[in-house]
């Protein structure tokens, strides 16, 4: 995941609560459900001693967000002035998370968010289509017309060559298709946007594809739920945006692991693993993208000003910086890789790092070595 959108936190003052739960809206009683489990979420906070302003906060957070579709996670993060984090999840994490400390815990939503890139949703038949643009989590709809009809041939026509009916239909859809795949193209290039979904019916699909300057068909996504103005599901067509995603991200997680294991396995030094060797490459500004598996409740340490990490005490010490706070890894080494513009990847039995960490690096730095 692009660490771009989590660099508000490094500003932000602690202390931090984090707020991850079930929200599902699949049942009739859901909002109902919502309530109590906010009353119940309220009390965690308060016992952990987030303030009271804080706390009010994440509750407008919790029950103003619009509902979602279906079974849903939630993650939530404050800092000590404001909500700064509030995303539906593709699902629920395991056990209900509440945390009040020095550091955000951003993993939950590296590994479930609904990292999107900006994408472009074309619903379209022969007359024309209905263009979405999703654009830093903003929707706009507009129609396009290119106005060429007839594009259906009048029953019983059959007059041949010049005035052909067939002919005028099908240059009628052409000039549609033609206007859509023009409209397409300026708004890819003046939002610069990633991914093209395209809706319709197949030949609607293909002569659109057809009708497209070659360097965007590559970014094109059929989705086979339906056709334009023939009462195709807009929640069906969700599903199979969210679904395509899910496989973009879960090739970015094949691609780290795999490449992971290739630099390990190559001894490069393009590869970091455990926590003495990725604090090392953090301190250096070398991580190119951290990888976070389970590393349980192990600390880092760092200086008053979260400037620099290590291991311990005495690694922190050897750097030349004063030891003055204790923070947990699975908080402190996203916040620190987060700060070097890193690429985040939660990982799973693909691949298990030394101390459940590793790092994909920028170059070979050399990195601290404990002693035995």
């Amino acid at each position: 995941m692009d660490s771009e959108r989590f660099r508000k936190l490094l500003e932000a003052p602690a202390p931090f609560a984090s707020v991850y739960f079930d929200d599902s809206h699949d049942t009739h009683d859901a909002e109902a459900q919502l309530e109590l489990k906010w009353r119940a979420l309220k009390e965690e906070l308060e016992s952990r001693g987030a303030a009271a302003a804080v706390t009010d906060e994440i509750g407008r957070a919790v029950l103003d967000l619009r509902p979602p579709i279906g079974r849903s996670g939630r993650g939530i993060v404050a800092s000590a002035e404001r909500v700064l984090l509030n995303e539906h999840l593709t699902r629920p994490t395991a056990e209900t998370v509440v945390r009040v400390s020095e550091l955000p815990f951003v993993l939950p939503i590296v590994e479930l968010g609904f990292d999107y890139p900006d994408y472009l949703l074309a619903v379209v038949d022969h007359t024309g289509a209905d263009i979405t643009t999703h654009v830093n989590g903003a929707l706009r709809t507009e129609t396009v017309d290119g106005g060429g009809y007839p594009v259906h041939k009048a029953a019983g026509a059959e007059t041949a060559g010049y005035g052909d009916p067939q002919l005028r239909t099908e240059e009628a859809a052409r000039k549609n298709m033609r206007a859509v795949a023009d409209r397409t193209g300026e708004l890819v290039d003046d939002k610069s946007i990633e991914v093209i979904f395209v809706v319709g019916e197949v030949r609607s699909r293909s002569d659109l594809l057809s009708a497209l300057p070659d360097r965007l068909r590559d970014r094109v996504i059929q989705l086979q739920v339906g056709a334009r103005h023939s009462g195709h599901d807009d929640e069906e067509v969700q599903r199979g945006i969210e679904a395509e995603f899910v496989k973009r991200r879960l090739k970015v997680i094949d691609d780290a692991a795999a490449r992971f294991t290739a630099e390990v396995g190559r001894q490069s030094g393009l590869a970091a693993e455990g926590l003495d060797a990725v604090c090392s490459a953090l301190r250096q500004g070398a991580v190119d993208t951290l990888i976070v598996g389970d590393v349980g409740d192990a600390t880092v340490v760092s200086d008053e000003g979260l400037t620099t990490v290590a291991p311990n005490e005495n690694v922190l010490s050897e750097q030349g910086a004063a030891p003055a706070k204790t923070l947990r890894a699975d908080e402190a080494l996203p916040l620190f890789a987060i700060s070097v513009g890193a690429a985040l990847v939660r990982t799973d039995e693909r691949i298990a790092p030394a101390d459940g960490v590793g790092a994909l690096l920028r170059y070979a730095p050399t990195l601290h070595q404990p002693v035995d």
